[in-house]
């Protein structure tokens, strides 16, 4: 339930989805670029022997320990970086970013920079490219946030139901890989790595400030841990319907095509994407300010030279 506001921790309380503070990294421990690229802490340089900081990191390097050359290491650990953020920004609840992640700064696997008032903590604002291309992704992803309402909302999501011309429609729904919801069955299974978060921007069930019903684009969040591809098959919750690719942390924009309800998508391993229904009139009728493909083309986000969506 961590993408959906933890409901289980604060919902029995009366509490709302913005009581969930939710961070990958803070202070204390490895910031996000370690996160991926040590497994070990290395805090020699604070003068206890490295006896200091945390040994339970719940890290992992990628392949090396540390600074590495290997491309094919530098480069997942970067799909990672995205993958951490944004499932991070796309959650319900209120997102706690280390200052520092969104530049890929490192500690060079320091988790106990308290006495470092030095290089080693301060921020670096001259970028390399790995480094840019990350803020510009997180600058997308946080457009993506503030002009969705469905990633913004005030209540918890109740998996209710409407019935209409269309179909049954829930607020929302896990998807398995072949189209439908999620059964009890798979959903307990230990080797299930890919599903989609399907959330439906038409059953928010708030007003806004002048009483009118907030409403935005139904969205659906594919995530696949595997390391291998997998093909999903989307969803046809409506007539006529497609589905416009909005982010996928392993591919640039320029590299995304939109695909129609009923055919597959192909996620690349370690990766999440987000996905907008879209249906003709919809795309004639969208909304002045919500944030479309081409923004994100421009904050460059996803990485280069991977297998286009088929």
């Amino acid at each position: 339930t961590r993408l959906c506001g933890s409901s289980d921790l604060y919902e029995w309380s009366s509490r709302r989805p913005s009581a969930s503070i939710n961070f990958i990294t803070c202070h204390d421990g490895f910031n996000l670029h370690d996160l991926v690229s040590y497994n070990e802490k290395h805090n020699q340089a604070n003068g206890e022997d490295n006896r200091d900081g945390t040994n339970d990191n719940e890290s992992w390097n990628c392949g090396a320990e540390g600074t590495t050359g290997d491309p094919g290491i530098n480069s997942l650990r970067e799909r990672q970086k995205r993958n951490m953020l944004g499932t991070l920004l796309l959650s319900q609840g209120v997102p706690m970013l280390l200052a520092g992640d969104e530049l890929g700064q490192t500690q060079h696997g320091n988790n106990n920079c308290y006495c470092q008032d030095n290089e080693t903590s301060w921020l670096k604002w001259d970028l390399s490219e790995p480094q840019q291309q990350m803020l510009q992704f997180v600058r997308g992803v946080v457009a993506l946030r503030k002009t969705q309402p469905v990633f913004c909302r005030q209540k918890f999501f109740q998996g209710r139901s409407i019935r209409g011309k269309e179909g049954d429609l829930s607020d929302v729904a896990w998807i398995g890989t072949d189209g439908k919801e999620v059964s009890d069955e798979v959903w307990n299974a230990g080797f299930v790595k890919c599903v989609g978060l399907y959330m439906n921007g038409k059953l928010i069930g708030e007003l806004n400030e002048q009483g009118e019903p907030i409403e935005g684009d139904t969205v659906l969040l594919l995530l696949n841990a595997h390391h291998d591809s997998v093909p999903f098959m989307l969803p046809v919750p409506l007539a006529n319907a497609f589905w416009e690719p909005l982010m996928d942390t392993a591919q640039f924009p320029g590299q995304l095509s939109d695909t129609k309800g009923g055919s597959q998508y192909k996620i690349l391993g370690r990766s999440i994407a987000l996905l907008r229904l879209s249906t003709p009139a919809i795309e004639e009728q969208q909304k002045e300010g919500f944030v479309s493909a081409e923004v994100l083309t421009e904050a460059g986000m996803g990485e280069p030279k991977v297998t286009p969506v088929e």
